[in-house]
């Protein structure tokens, strides 16, 4: 049977193809999916998790599950899971070795935890129900929201997830403060005729369901790995001297940037070991004022005018803790004379220019050099002509 449509779904990881019957055929893509995990131990055999797997479902809910029928599953199956109330279909992602770590990962004891079973393969009436039930899923996010509006609260539908048998949908809110939604729920059920489960849901986590390129140009953070996420304060980027600056900091979810938090640690125990200076030095020639400082690479900038920084010295940490120990006995340090001085540059763009406005002249320049060419051609043509007419009168 050939394939004649094919509609990627990003959402779940996987492609939708009808054959020639018209009937929906999933696929499973890897590359589509959020928070995907690589099989480092692919085809080690491991028999205390040989029936256990994991299913993913829409964006970045996964669950453990184990296989209790009497099929073969493998990595890329659709299957038909255990819910609450129902039925679920989600995408077998990972089986194997891996699951052990998966599981420590995740804080799930193996033994005595209670898993979901996996019912059987998903049939063709089950991935058509399946798709139906996908395809309601953005006109009620809509319709819900329009319902929620009508009610004044102060909430926002994220997303909606409806369950693989199409009778309950899962609502993604974002709130500020606690929200009073039993009307609201009863307006839902009578709208949709679903059975309804509020999840209640942060800034951070609504931008790993929806996913996007941060401005690293790697996908964000949230949606490709992240389980947890931690308060993150100006303190962590202020101690990376990194640039206050809101528009700057803020991710795709309007919160401060995970990734400041990654490099933080590092920076907090490179500055706990330089030394806090908050007067000038003295040393032989004179006293140094501080002017900058590069935490990674352990240098400390300084100039001997207070007023005119243009000009610094650099010098290694261990070598001003030997001048502040000096001082404390009241002694000089040696002069930074030898020490090559570094100019300081106050602004440097991207392209390592140290001027934004280098380029905005240079159609005039080309222009004036363009006539300046033409008159020295002038010029020199027509001395040419007098050379040979003077040779001529000679002969």
């Amino acid at each position: 049977m050939a394939d004649i449509k094919q509609k990627y779904d990003v959402q779940r990881g996987c492609y939708v193809v009808k054959n020639s019957l018209g009937q929906p055929c999933v696929r499973y893509d890897q590359g589509c999916c959020k928070r995907s995990v690589f099989d480092w131990l692919k085809g080690l055999p491991d028999e205390t998790l040989k029936n256990l797997f994991e299913v993913r479902f829409k964006n970045t809910r996964k669950g453990f599950y184990l296989n209790d029928s009497s099929e073969v599953i493998k990595e890329g199956d659709i299957v038909v899971t255990e819910a609450q109330t129902g039925y679920d279909v989600g995408i077998v992602t990972l089986s194997g070795a891996v699951m052990a770590h998966q599981l420590k990962r995740n804080k799930v004891e193996h033994e005595g935890y209670e898993f979901k079973r996996i019912y059987r393969k998903a049939r063709p009436n089950d991935i058509i129900k399946w798709q139906e039930a996908i395809s309601r899923e953005h006109s009620t996010m809509m319709k819900a929201r329009e319902l929620a509006v009508a009610l004044g609260l102060d909430m926002k539908i994220g997303d909606v997830e409806f369950q693989g048998d199409g009778s309950k949908a899962i609502f993604y809110y974002i709130a500020d403060e606690r929200v009073d939604f039993r009307q609201l729920i009863k307006d839902y059920a009578e709208a949709f005729r679903i059975r309804i489960e509020m999840k209640q849901i942060g800034a951070r986590q609504e931008a790993g369901l929806i996913g996007g390129i941060g401005v690293c140009g790697q996908p964000l953070c949230c949606s490709r790995y992240m389980n947890d996420f931690q308060s993150i304060t100006t303190s962590s980027a202020r101690c990376q001297d990194l640039s206050l600056n809101p528009q700057k900091l803020a991710g795709q979810c309007g919160k401060l940037k995970c990734c400041i938090n990654y490099e933080a640690p590092i920076y907090i125990d490179a500055k706990n070991n330089m030394p806090n200076i908050t007067r000038s030095l003295v040393l032989e020639d004179g006293e140094v004022n501080l002017v900058k400082i590069d935490v990674l690479k352990q240098m400390m900038w300084f100039s001997y005018d207070q007023k005119e920084t243009a000009e610094a010295y650099p010098v290694n940490v261990e070598k001003v803790k030997e001048i502040i120990k000096l001082n404390s006995e009241g002694k000089k340090g040696k002069s930074l004379a030898d020490v090559p001085k570094e100019k300081i540059i106050d602004f440097k763009s991207a392209a390592g220019e140290d001027s934004i406005t280098r380029f905005d002249n240079m159609g005039n320049k080309k222009k004036r050099s363009g006539g300046r060419g033409r008159q020295n051609r002038q010029r020199n043509g027509g001395n040419k002509n007098k050379r040979r007419s003077n040779s001529s009168e000679k002969q």
